[in-house]
C-alpha cells in the first residue's frame, strides 16, 4: 500500500517519470473543463469550513485521469493519499487494517472498486457513513463486537465499470464524475507538455500525429511520445519530431492514422471478411481472432464503436460502413475476397 503526500513518489526511474508526467494542480490537469469546475468548487468550499472533501466516485475508461485526480486533490488539500484496490482489499480484515491506519483528512484511493467483494463492500458502509467500524474479536460463543471510531477521511472509488457497482455502494458517494474521452485538441497539449518534460522538441505536425492515434487517453499519449522519442533517437538521428517521423515510428507498432492497431483491424476483417459483416456474438468472434472475449469487450471494442466502426446489437456485433470503407470494399463484394485473405 503506497502512502502518499501529494504526489511525492520516491522510487525507480520509471516511477519518477510517470509521476513527472502526471500533472500536479486542477490548472496544470488538460481537458475535462466541467469537471474540473466542480472539483474546484468542493476544494475550495472544503478548505473554507476546514473539512475533509466529500466521497469522490470517478467513473470512464482506463488512461483518462482518475488517478491523477485523486493526486492532484490530495495535493490541493495538503491530504495524505492512501493507494489501493478492490482486488487487494480480499477479506473485511484487509480493509479494517486500512482504514484503522488513517489520520483526520487521510484520502483513501481504491482503484477498480466494482471488484469488491460484497463482505468487504458491506463494512465498507458504516465507515463511510459514520466513520466507524465494527471489530469482531474471538470465535463462537465468546465472540463480541467491537465498534471502533474512524477520523473522518475521504474515499475516492475509481471504476472502469460503473454499472458493476451496487445501489447502496454507488448511493454514498457525494459526487460521482464521469471521465471522459479527450479531444484531439487536448490530447496535443498533452503532448506538446510531455514533450517538454521529456526534452523532446516536437512540431506541431508530430504532436497532432500523435494526438489524433492516441484513442483519446492521455496515458496512450505520454506513451506513444515516449516510443516516438526513442524511435527518433535510434532512426532518425534524433531529428524534431515531426509527421514524418511520427508515422514511421507508430507503423512499427502497426497503429494506423486513424489509431487502430493491429487487432482492433483483425477484429473488423474478421467480421466483414467471415461472417459477412455479422452480426457475430462476441465468443465466436474472440474464437475467430484468437483473442478473450474480455479483452475484445474492455479494450478493444469501446474505442471501434466511439469512432463508428462496429455497433454492438443484441444479436451480435456487426461491422459499420464506416468499416467497410475502413477496409477498402463495399458491401457485397467481402464473400468475393474471402478466399483471397483467409
Amino acid at each position: 500500500m503506497k502512502r502518499i503526500q501529494g504526489t511525492d513518489i520516491r522510487g525507480r526511474p520509471d516511477e519518477r517519470l510517470e509521476q513527472a508526467l502526471r500533472p500536479s494542480s486542477l490548472d496544470a490537469f488538460v481537458g475535462q473543463p466541467r469537471l474540473k469546475e466542480r472539483l474546484t468548487v468542493l476544494v475550495e468550499a472544503a478548505r473554507q469550513r476546514g473539512e475533509p472533501l466529500p466521497h469522490l466516485l470517478f467513473s470512464g475508461p482506463p488512461g483518462l485521469g482518475k488517478t491523477t485526480l485523486a493526486h492532484i486533490l490530495a495535493k490541493e488539500m495538503g491530504a495524505n493519499l492512501r493507494l489501493t484496490s478492490g482486488p487487494s482489499l480480499e477479506k473485511a480484515a484487509d480493509l479494517a487494517g486500512l482504514l484503522s491506519g488513517l489520520e483526520p483528512g487521510d484520502i483513501l484511493f481504491v482503484d477498480e472498486i466494482h471488484r469488491l467483494s460484497r463482505a468487504v463492500e458491506e463494512y465498507l458502509y458504516p465507515a463511510m457513513e459514520d466513520f466507524r467500524i465494527d471489530i469482531v474479536i474471538d470465535q463462537g460463543p465468546a465472540a463480541r463486537s467491537v465498534c471502533l471510531s474512524l477520523p473522518r477521511f475521504s474515499l475516492f472509488g475509481a471504476t472502469t465499470r460503473a454499472g458493476m457497482l451496487t445501489a447502496p455502494l454507488r448511493g454514498r458517494f457525494g459526487l460521482v464524475n464521469r471521465v471522459e474521452y479527450y479531444t484531439a485538441e487536448d490530447l496535443v497539449r498533452v503532448v506538446r507538455r510531455s514533450a517538454r518534460i521529456l526534452g523532446v522538441e516536437t512540431a506541431e505536425s508530430g504532436a497532432w500525429e500523435i494526438a489524433r492515434r492516441s484513442r483519446g487517453t492521455p496515458r496512450l499519449a505520454n506513451n506513444l511520445i515516449r516510443w516516438v522519442r526513442d524511435y527518433a533517437a535510434v532512426r532518425a538521428e534524433g531529428e524534431a519530431i515531426s509527421a514524418a517521423v511520427v508515422h514511421d515510428a507508430l507503423e512499427m507498432l502497426d497503429i494506423d492514422a486513424d489509431g487502430l492497431d493491429e487487432m482492433d483491424k483483425k477484429l473488423l476483417e474478421t467480421i466483414v471478411y467471415k461472417f459477412a459483416g455479422g452480426p457475430v456474438g462476441l465468443n465466436t468472434l474472440a474464437v475467430a481472432v484468437g483473442e478473450d472475449p474480455g479483452t475484445i469487450e474492455e479494450v478493444h471494442e469501446p474505442y471501434l464503436i466511439l469512432e463508428g466502426f462496429l455497433q454492438r446489437t443484441p444479436q451480435g456485433r456487426v461491422a459499420t460502413q464506416r468499416a467497410y470503407r475502413k477496409l477498402g470494399v463495399s458491401r457485397g463484394e467481402e464473400k468475393g475476397e474471402q478466399s483471397e485473405l483467409f
